[in-house]
Protein backbone atom coordinates (compact mmCIF):
# COMPACT_ATOMS: atom_id res chain seq x y z
CA UNK A 1 0.00 0.00 0.00
CA UNK A 2 1.63 3.35 -1.15
CA UNK A 3 2.37 5.86 1.47
CA UNK A 4 -0.34 7.76 3.17
CA UNK A 5 -0.81 11.53 1.54
CA UNK A 6 -2.52 14.46 3.53
CA UNK A 7 -5.29 16.05 1.69
CA UNK A 8 -7.87 19.00 2.78
CA UNK A 9 -11.30 19.35 1.49
CA UNK A 10 -12.42 22.94 1.56
CA UNK A 11 -16.06 23.91 1.66
CA UNK A 12 -17.43 27.69 -0.16
CA UNK A 13 -18.28 28.65 3.53
CA UNK A 14 -14.90 27.97 4.88
CA UNK A 15 -15.15 24.71 6.19
CA UNK A 16 -12.78 22.30 6.04
CA UNK A 17 -11.52 18.65 6.70
CA UNK A 18 -8.33 16.86 6.89
CA UNK A 19 -8.50 13.65 5.47
CA UNK A 20 -6.11 11.14 3.25
CA UNK A 21 -5.52 11.36 -0.13
CA UNK A 22 -6.47 9.28 -2.69
CA UNK A 23 -7.33 8.13 -6.26
CA UNK A 24 -5.12 10.64 -8.64
CA UNK A 25 -2.90 12.88 -6.22
CA UNK A 26 -3.54 16.35 -6.88
CA UNK A 27 -6.76 19.00 -6.58
CA UNK A 28 -10.29 19.44 -7.73
CA UNK A 29 -13.34 21.89 -7.68
CA UNK A 30 -17.43 21.33 -7.91
CA UNK A 31 -19.97 21.66 -6.50
CA UNK A 32 -20.36 19.23 -3.55
CA UNK A 33 -23.56 16.57 -3.43
CA UNK A 34 -23.93 13.60 -1.15
CA UNK A 35 -25.57 10.23 -2.35
CA UNK A 36 -27.55 8.01 0.26
CA UNK A 37 -27.00 4.87 -2.18
CA UNK A 38 -25.56 1.74 -0.26
CA UNK A 39 -24.74 0.08 -3.62
CA UNK A 40 -23.64 1.23 -6.74
CA UNK A 41 -20.82 3.51 -6.69
CA UNK A 42 -18.89 2.50 -9.90
CA UNK A 43 -22.46 2.95 -11.82
CA UNK A 44 -22.42 6.27 -10.23
CA UNK A 45 -19.11 7.24 -10.40
CA UNK A 46 -19.35 6.99 -14.27
CA UNK A 47 -22.84 8.60 -14.58
CA UNK A 48 -22.70 11.63 -17.06
CA UNK A 49 -25.07 13.60 -14.84
CA UNK A 50 -22.57 14.08 -12.25
CA UNK A 51 -20.11 15.91 -14.26
CA UNK A 52 -19.03 18.84 -12.17
CA UNK A 53 -19.50 17.52 -8.46
CA UNK A 54 -17.38 17.05 -6.26
CA UNK A 55 -19.55 13.61 -4.45
CA UNK A 56 -19.60 12.19 -1.09
CA UNK A 57 -21.02 8.87 -0.28
CA UNK A 58 -22.90 7.95 2.87
CA UNK A 59 -21.92 4.39 2.88
CA UNK A 60 -18.61 4.16 4.72
CA UNK A 61 -16.85 1.49 2.48
CA UNK A 62 -15.76 2.64 -0.73
CA UNK A 63 -14.17 0.25 -3.27
CA UNK A 64 -14.39 -3.05 -1.38
CA UNK A 65 -15.51 -4.65 -4.66
CA UNK A 66 -13.59 -3.32 -7.23
CA UNK A 67 -14.99 -2.53 -10.83
CA UNK A 68 -16.59 -4.85 -13.76
CA UNK A 69 -16.73 -3.63 -17.43
CA UNK A 70 -20.59 -4.32 -17.54
CA UNK A 71 -21.08 -1.44 -14.52
CA UNK A 72 -20.12 1.53 -16.31
CA UNK A 73 -22.94 3.71 -17.24
CA UNK A 74 -20.26 5.82 -19.60
CA UNK A 75 -16.62 5.60 -21.00
CA UNK A 76 -14.40 7.29 -17.76
CA UNK A 77 -15.67 8.68 -14.58
CA UNK A 78 -17.57 11.97 -14.48
CA UNK A 79 -17.41 13.06 -11.32
CA UNK A 80 -15.44 15.66 -10.44
CA UNK A 81 -14.05 14.35 -7.03
CA UNK A 82 -14.88 11.85 -4.27
CA UNK A 83 -15.67 11.83 -0.38
CA UNK A 84 -15.66 9.23 1.69
CA UNK A 85 -14.79 7.54 5.06
CA UNK A 86 -13.25 4.87 4.39
CA UNK A 87 -11.40 4.03 0.81
CA UNK A 88 -10.47 0.42 -0.16
CA UNK A 89 -7.82 -0.05 -2.79
CA UNK A 90 -8.05 -3.62 -2.24
CA UNK A 91 -11.15 -5.80 -3.54
CA UNK A 92 -12.50 -9.38 -2.43
CA UNK A 93 -15.19 -9.95 -5.80
CA UNK A 94 -13.74 -12.84 -7.71
CA UNK A 95 -15.77 -11.70 -10.30
CA UNK A 96 -14.27 -7.44 -10.41
CA UNK A 97 -11.82 -6.69 -13.53
CA UNK A 98 -9.67 -4.12 -11.28
CA UNK A 99 -9.86 -1.88 -8.40
CA UNK A 100 -11.33 1.44 -7.99
CA UNK A 101 -8.10 2.71 -7.01
CA UNK A 102 -6.65 2.00 -10.28
CA UNK A 103 -9.87 3.52 -12.01
CA UNK A 104 -9.12 6.54 -10.25
CA UNK A 105 -6.04 7.40 -11.00
CA UNK A 106 -6.17 6.29 -14.86
CA UNK A 107 -9.61 8.83 -15.13
CA UNK A 108 -7.67 11.29 -13.17
CA UNK A 109 -9.97 11.49 -10.73
CA UNK A 110 -8.75 13.24 -7.30
CA UNK A 111 -10.71 12.25 -3.54
CA UNK A 112 -9.93 12.13 -0.43
CA UNK A 113 -11.16 9.64 2.75
CA UNK A 114 -10.65 9.48 6.26
CA UNK A 115 -12.96 11.87 6.93
CA UNK A 116 -16.26 12.16 9.11
CA UNK A 117 -18.83 12.00 5.88
CA UNK A 118 -21.66 11.88 8.63
CA UNK A 119 -20.64 15.10 10.49
CA UNK A 120 -20.33 16.89 6.85
CA UNK A 121 -23.40 15.47 5.10
CA UNK A 122 -25.23 17.08 8.28
CA UNK A 123 -23.53 19.96 7.71
CA UNK A 124 -24.30 19.92 3.83
CA UNK A 125 -28.16 19.48 4.39
CA UNK A 126 -28.42 22.37 6.60
CA UNK A 127 -26.12 24.84 4.78
CA UNK A 128 -27.17 23.55 1.29
CA UNK A 129 -25.27 23.03 -2.13
CA UNK A 130 -21.91 24.80 -2.68
CA UNK A 131 -18.62 24.84 -4.22
CA UNK A 132 -15.76 23.07 -2.74
CA UNK A 133 -12.56 22.13 -3.28
CA UNK A 134 -10.47 18.90 -2.48
CA UNK A 135 -6.56 18.49 -2.88
CA UNK A 136 -3.22 16.91 -2.00
CA UNK A 137 -0.73 18.98 -3.47
CA UNK A 138 -1.97 22.45 -1.73
CA UNK A 139 -2.50 22.14 2.10
CA UNK A 140 -2.65 25.91 2.73
CA UNK A 141 -5.85 26.76 3.30
CA UNK A 142 -5.91 30.75 2.10
CA UNK A 143 -4.66 29.65 -1.00
CA UNK A 144 -7.54 27.21 -2.10
CA UNK A 145 -10.15 29.67 -0.32
CA UNK A 146 -8.28 31.55 -3.53
CA UNK A 147 -8.76 28.78 -5.69
CA UNK A 148 -12.24 28.09 -4.96
CA UNK A 149 -13.52 31.81 -5.29
CA UNK A 150 -13.01 31.51 -9.19
CA UNK A 151 -15.01 28.17 -9.57
CA UNK A 152 -18.83 28.71 -11.21
CA UNK A 153 -21.81 28.30 -9.67
CA UNK A 154 -23.70 25.74 -10.88
CA UNK A 155 -26.64 27.78 -11.39
CA UNK A 156 -26.56 28.99 -15.00
CA UNK A 157 -23.90 26.20 -15.93
CA UNK A 158 -24.25 24.62 -19.22
CA UNK A 159 -22.56 21.16 -18.85
CA UNK A 160 -24.30 18.62 -21.17
CA UNK A 161 -21.73 19.97 -24.16
CA UNK A 162 -18.94 18.48 -21.91
CA UNK A 163 -20.39 14.98 -21.82
CA UNK A 164 -22.47 14.86 -25.33
CA UNK A 165 -21.54 12.08 -28.09
CA UNK A 166 -19.43 13.89 -30.52
CA UNK A 167 -21.12 11.60 -33.46
CA UNK A 168 -24.61 9.67 -34.15
CA UNK A 169 -24.57 6.26 -33.48
CA UNK A 170 -26.65 3.16 -33.06
CA UNK A 171 -27.65 0.42 -31.11
CA UNK A 172 -29.91 -2.68 -32.75
CA UNK A 173 -30.94 -5.48 -30.84
CA UNK A 174 -31.71 -8.50 -33.39
CA UNK A 175 -34.84 -7.82 -34.21
CA UNK A 176 -35.66 -4.27 -34.32
CA UNK A 177 -39.59 -3.44 -34.24
CA UNK A 178 -38.85 0.17 -33.28
CA UNK A 179 -36.99 3.07 -33.86
CA UNK A 180 -35.86 5.55 -31.70
CA UNK A 181 -34.26 8.55 -31.90
CA UNK A 182 -32.33 9.31 -28.65
CA UNK A 183 -30.84 12.86 -28.22
CA UNK A 184 -27.49 12.59 -25.70
CA UNK A 185 -27.73 14.95 -23.24
CA UNK A 186 -25.02 12.70 -20.89
CA UNK A 187 -27.04 9.63 -21.60
CA UNK A 188 -26.22 6.31 -19.13
CA UNK A 189 -25.33 3.22 -20.78
CA UNK A 190 -28.63 1.44 -19.33
CA UNK A 191 -30.79 3.56 -20.53
CA UNK A 192 -29.73 2.61 -24.13
CA UNK A 193 -30.05 -1.32 -23.20
CA UNK A 194 -33.36 -0.48 -21.68
CA UNK A 195 -34.56 0.16 -25.16
CA UNK A 196 -32.47 -2.66 -26.98
CA UNK A 197 -34.09 -5.05 -24.23
CA UNK A 198 -37.20 -4.14 -26.04
CA UNK A 199 -36.28 -3.98 -28.91
CA UNK A 200 -35.69 -0.85 -30.01
CA UNK A 201 -33.24 0.58 -32.78
CA UNK A 202 -31.42 3.08 -30.78
CA UNK A 203 -29.52 5.79 -32.91
CA UNK A 204 -27.66 8.32 -30.56
CA UNK A 205 -27.62 11.98 -31.84
CA UNK A 206 -25.38 14.74 -30.54
CA UNK A 207 -27.13 17.24 -28.13
CA UNK A 208 -26.23 19.80 -31.36
CA UNK A 209 -28.35 17.85 -33.79
CA UNK A 210 -30.99 19.75 -35.76
CA UNK A 211 -35.02 18.38 -35.87
CA UNK A 212 -34.42 17.07 -39.56
CA UNK A 213 -31.12 15.47 -38.64
CA UNK A 214 -32.80 13.50 -36.13
CA UNK A 215 -36.40 13.26 -38.12
CA UNK A 216 -34.29 11.91 -41.47
CA UNK A 217 -33.87 8.30 -39.23
CA UNK A 218 -37.80 8.26 -39.55
CA UNK A 219 -38.07 7.53 -35.90
CA UNK A 220 -41.27 6.21 -34.06
CA UNK A 221 -40.44 7.87 -30.57
CA UNK A 222 -37.80 10.36 -29.24
CA UNK A 223 -35.73 9.76 -26.10
CA UNK A 224 -34.49 13.16 -24.45
CA UNK A 225 -31.75 11.16 -21.96
CA UNK A 226 -30.45 12.48 -18.32
CA UNK A 227 -27.50 14.58 -18.07
CA UNK A 228 -25.75 17.27 -15.88
CA UNK A 229 -25.76 21.46 -14.97
CA UNK A 230 -28.49 24.07 -15.31
CA UNK A 231 -31.23 23.20 -17.65
CA UNK A 232 -31.98 26.88 -18.22
CA UNK A 233 -28.68 27.32 -19.95
CA UNK A 234 -30.13 25.16 -22.33
CA UNK A 235 -31.91 27.67 -24.99
CA UNK A 236 -31.23 25.68 -28.53
CA UNK A 237 -31.90 22.26 -26.71
CA UNK A 238 -35.54 23.76 -25.23
CA UNK A 239 -36.26 25.14 -28.69
CA UNK A 240 -34.86 21.66 -30.32
CA UNK A 241 -37.19 19.90 -27.67
CA UNK A 242 -39.76 22.00 -28.50
CA UNK A 243 -39.82 21.43 -31.95
CA UNK A 244 -39.54 17.59 -31.22
CA UNK A 245 -43.08 18.05 -29.25
CA UNK A 246 -44.63 19.50 -32.36
CA UNK A 247 -43.81 16.73 -34.14
CA UNK A 248 -46.46 14.65 -32.25
CA UNK A 249 -44.17 11.30 -32.02
CA UNK A 250 -44.42 9.37 -29.21
CA UNK A 251 -41.31 11.32 -26.61
CA UNK A 252 -40.33 10.12 -23.32
CA UNK A 253 -37.70 12.57 -21.21
CA UNK A 254 -35.57 11.31 -18.67
CA UNK A 255 -34.23 13.54 -15.44
CA UNK A 256 -32.54 16.82 -17.57
CA UNK A 257 -34.61 15.67 -20.17
CA UNK A 258 -37.77 15.82 -17.97
CA UNK A 259 -36.55 19.41 -17.23
CA UNK A 260 -36.06 20.26 -20.78
CA UNK A 261 -39.47 19.20 -21.68
CA UNK A 262 -41.17 21.44 -19.34
CA UNK A 263 -39.19 24.12 -20.13
CA UNK A 264 -39.65 23.66 -24.08
CA UNK A 265 -43.89 23.94 -22.65
CA UNK A 266 -43.61 27.19 -20.86
CA UNK A 267 -42.68 25.97 -17.46
CA UNK A 268 -40.45 26.93 -15.26
CA UNK A 269 -37.14 25.21 -13.27
CA UNK A 270 -35.68 26.01 -10.12
CA UNK A 271 -32.21 25.03 -8.50
CA UNK A 272 -32.75 22.55 -4.91
CA UNK A 273 -31.69 23.48 -1.63
CA UNK A 274 -30.06 20.28 -1.38
CA UNK A 275 -30.74 17.83 -4.69
CA UNK A 276 -31.82 14.08 -4.61
CA UNK A 277 -29.38 11.38 -5.46
CA UNK A 278 -29.34 7.97 -3.68
CA UNK A 279 -31.22 4.90 -5.31
CA UNK A 280 -33.88 5.37 -2.42
CA UNK A 281 -36.06 7.39 -2.78
CA UNK A 282 -40.05 7.32 -2.58
CA UNK A 283 -42.37 8.41 -5.56
CA UNK A 284 -46.06 8.14 -6.11
CA UNK A 285 -47.52 7.19 -9.32
CA UNK A 286 -50.80 9.63 -8.87
CA UNK A 287 -52.08 7.85 -11.96
CA UNK A 288 -51.91 4.31 -9.99
CA UNK A 289 -51.43 5.56 -6.45
CA UNK A 290 -48.21 2.94 -6.28
CA UNK A 291 -45.30 3.67 -4.15
CA UNK A 292 -42.19 3.38 -6.01
CA UNK A 293 -38.82 3.44 -4.91
CA UNK A 294 -36.25 4.84 -7.44
CA UNK A 295 -32.83 6.00 -8.60
CA UNK A 296 -32.60 9.91 -8.27
CA UNK A 297 -29.69 12.30 -9.00
CA UNK A 298 -30.35 16.07 -9.82
CA UNK A 299 -30.48 19.27 -8.40
CA UNK A 300 -32.74 21.19 -10.30
CA UNK A 301 -36.55 20.37 -10.75
CA UNK A 302 -39.55 22.15 -12.18
CA UNK A 303 -41.37 24.19 -10.23
CA UNK A 304 -44.85 23.44 -9.00
CA UNK A 305 -46.01 27.03 -9.26
CA UNK A 306 -45.53 26.93 -13.11
CA UNK A 307 -47.91 23.55 -13.71
CA UNK A 308 -50.54 24.83 -11.60
CA UNK A 309 -53.45 26.51 -13.55
CA UNK A 310 -51.60 24.92 -16.90
CA UNK A 311 -54.26 22.84 -18.58
CA UNK A 312 -52.19 21.39 -21.25
CA UNK A 313 -49.58 19.21 -18.58
CA UNK A 314 -51.05 16.46 -15.92
CA UNK A 315 -48.63 15.84 -12.82
CA UNK A 316 -48.29 12.25 -12.53
CA UNK A 317 -45.61 11.57 -10.42
CA UNK A 318 -44.69 13.58 -7.17
CA UNK A 319 -41.53 12.93 -4.44
CA UNK A 320 -42.74 11.60 -1.34
CA UNK A 321 -40.32 13.28 1.00
CA UNK A 322 -40.95 17.22 -0.34
CA UNK A 323 -43.93 16.72 -2.82
CA UNK A 324 -41.66 18.19 -5.41
CA UNK A 325 -42.49 17.46 -9.56
CA UNK A 326 -41.57 13.66 -10.61
CA UNK A 327 -43.52 13.59 -13.56
CA UNK A 328 -46.01 15.01 -16.09
CA UNK A 329 -47.74 14.20 -19.41
CA UNK A 330 -48.67 16.28 -21.90
CA UNK A 331 -52.39 16.19 -22.19
CA UNK A 332 -53.61 14.73 -25.54
CA UNK A 333 -50.22 13.99 -26.86
CA UNK A 334 -47.92 10.87 -26.83
CA UNK A 335 -45.23 12.73 -24.46
CA UNK A 336 -44.19 12.12 -21.10
CA UNK A 337 -41.24 12.99 -18.65
CA UNK A 338 -40.10 11.43 -15.25
CA UNK A 339 -37.78 13.05 -12.98
CA UNK A 340 -35.61 10.23 -11.32
CA UNK A 341 -33.88 7.18 -13.26
CA UNK A 342 -36.33 4.11 -14.88
CA UNK A 343 -33.15 2.75 -16.39
CA UNK A 344 -32.40 2.34 -12.10
CA UNK A 345 -28.50 0.94 -12.71
CA UNK A 346 -27.56 0.00 -9.88
CA UNK A 347 -31.77 -0.72 -8.69
CA UNK A 348 -34.13 -0.57 -8.13
CA UNK A 349 -36.18 -1.65 -10.97
CA UNK A 350 -39.51 -0.52 -9.93
CA UNK A 351 -40.00 2.14 -12.73
CA UNK A 352 -38.94 0.22 -15.78
CA UNK A 353 -43.12 -0.03 -16.48
CA UNK A 354 -42.12 3.74 -17.85
CA UNK A 355 -40.32 1.67 -20.77
CA UNK A 356 -42.88 -0.16 -21.93
CA UNK A 357 -45.38 2.36 -21.48
CA UNK A 358 -42.52 4.35 -23.96
CA UNK A 359 -43.49 1.15 -25.74
CA UNK A 360 -47.37 1.22 -26.04
CA UNK A 361 -47.49 4.69 -27.19
CA UNK A 362 -45.15 3.97 -30.18
CA UNK A 363 -46.87 0.98 -31.09
CA UNK A 364 -50.70 2.37 -30.52
CA UNK A 365 -48.95 5.75 -33.15
CA UNK A 366 -47.61 3.41 -35.54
Amino acid sequence: MEERIPAILLLEDGTFYQGIAVGKKGTTTGEIAFNTGMTGYQEVFTDPSYFGQILVMNTAHIGNYGIHDSESESESIKIAGLVTKKYSEIYSRSSAKGSLDSMMIENDCVGISDIDTRSLVRHIRSKGAMNAIISSDILDIDELKALLKQVPSMDGLELSSKVTTEKVYDSIPEDAKFKVALLDLGVKKNIIRCLVERGCHVRVFPMYSTLEEMKSFNPDGFMISNGPGDPGAMNETIQLVSQIVDSNIPTFGICLGHQILGLSQGLKTVKMFNGHRGINHPIKNLKTGKGEITSQNHGFVISKESVEGNDSIAVTHIHLNDNTIAGIELIGKPVFSVQYHPEASAGPHDSRYLFDQFIDNMQQSK
